[in-house]
């Protein structure tokens, strides 16, 4: 379920990313070979299934990715409450620029701009941004 929510968030909520290149068994793969074992991660659930998920690795937000039909309801804002309860030094990410909704909800939640780039560190190749929330104590 974490690979659909995953490819189906992407191109619901990134129209402009390039097409993907992998399939639903090769994010399968992905996600039970390298995401469970390096990241921690957490889902949402409602209704015995799942509706979003974050993966945290070290302090590092690499995802966090909700099914289209359950954004703005509060279940992104619960899996970040729940990602910095358990960073006590803050969480950085990498965000798309275009992303305009993602930009915005992390601003809303305390984050700021640390740097960007024109795309040269992901596989997308597209413009980012790195962002970083810091907990008031650790100011």
């Amino acid at each position: 379920m974490i690979a659909r929510i995953h490819m189906t968030s992407r191109s619901v909520a990134m129209p402009y990313l390039p097409p993907q290149k992998r399939d639903h068994e090769q994010v399968t793969r992905w996600v039970r070979g390298v995401l469970l074992k390096r990241c921690r991660v957490w889902v949402a659930v409602r209704e015995a299934e799942i509706t979003g998920y974050a993966a945290l690795d070290g302090d590092m937000l690499e995802h966090l990715y909700l099914r289209p039909d359950v954004r703005r309801q509060g279940i992104g804002t619960l899996l970040l409450n729940e990602i910095r309860r358990h960073s006590p030094d803050g969480v950085s990410l990498h965000v798309f620029q275009q992303n305009t909704d993602a930009r915005a909800f992390y601003e809303r939640h305390g984050f700021t701009v640390l740097d960007t780039s024109d795309g040269d560190r992901n596989m997308e190749s597209l413009p980012d941004m790195t962002l970083r929330w810091t907990p008031a104590c650790a100011r």
